[in-house]
C-alpha cells in the first residue's frame, strides 16, 4: 500500500511559479526532480557565472543551494512568497569541473511548523564529489503552516 505525497507542488508547478516571481533569476536552474523529502535542482553554468580563472563562482554555488532549499520547502508547503532562508551554512570543498552544470541535490532533515531544515550536496554533472555542502533553515510563513496542520 502506497501512502499519499506530501507535496503541495510538482515539479512543473514549482516552475511555473519560479518563473513568475523570479523571472531573471529562475532562467538559468532547472527542476531535475522533486519528492516528499528531496529535491534535484540544476544550474545551467554560463559565462555570467564565472569568476575570474574560470571557475564557478561562490554566489553562484550559493544560489544553487538556497534555491534547492527553496524548492524542497515550496514543494511541500505550496505557493508561499514569505517561506525566506534564515540561516545557510556552506563549505566550498573543491573547484568544479569546467563547462558543465552544476547539480543541487537537496534532502529535507526536518519540516516543522515553523521552520524546515535542508542539507544540499552540489556536484559538478557527472561526478559525485561535492563542490559545496551547504545546510539550510528556512522560516515558514504562520499561513502556510496554519494551511499544512489543517490539510
Amino acid at each position: 500500500m502506497s501512502q499519499a505525497s506530501k507535496l503541495a507542488l510538482n515539479a512543473d508547478e514549482l516552475s511555473a511559479y519560479l518563473a513568475e516571481v523570479f523571472p531573471s533569476v529562475w532562467a538559468d536552474f532547472e527542476i531535475d526532480a522533486i519528492t516528499d523529502d528531496s529535491a534535484t535542482v540544476r544550474l545551467r553554468v554560463e559565462d555570467a557565472h564565472l569568476r575570474p580563472g574560470g571557475t564557478v563562482s561562490g554566489p553562484s554555488i550559493f544560489a544553487l543551494a538556497d534555491l534547492a532549499a527553496y524548492v524542497m520547502v515550496l514543494g511541500r508547503i505550496g505557493r508561499q512568497a514569505l517561506a525566506v532562508t534564515t540561516n545557510c551554512s556552506i563549505d566550498f570543498l573543491r573547484k568544479p569541473r569546467s563547462g558543465v552544470d552544476l547539480i543541487g541535490r537537496c534532502r529535507l532533515l526536518k519540516m516543522g511548523r515553523a521552520l524546515a531544515v535542508c542539507d544540499v550536496l552540489i556536484c559538478s554533472e557527472g561526478d559525485d564529489r561535492p563542490v559545496a555542502r551547504a545546510s539550510l533553515t528556512y522560516s515558514i510563513p504562520p499561513a502556510a503552516s496554519a494551511a499544512a496542520r489543517a490539510g
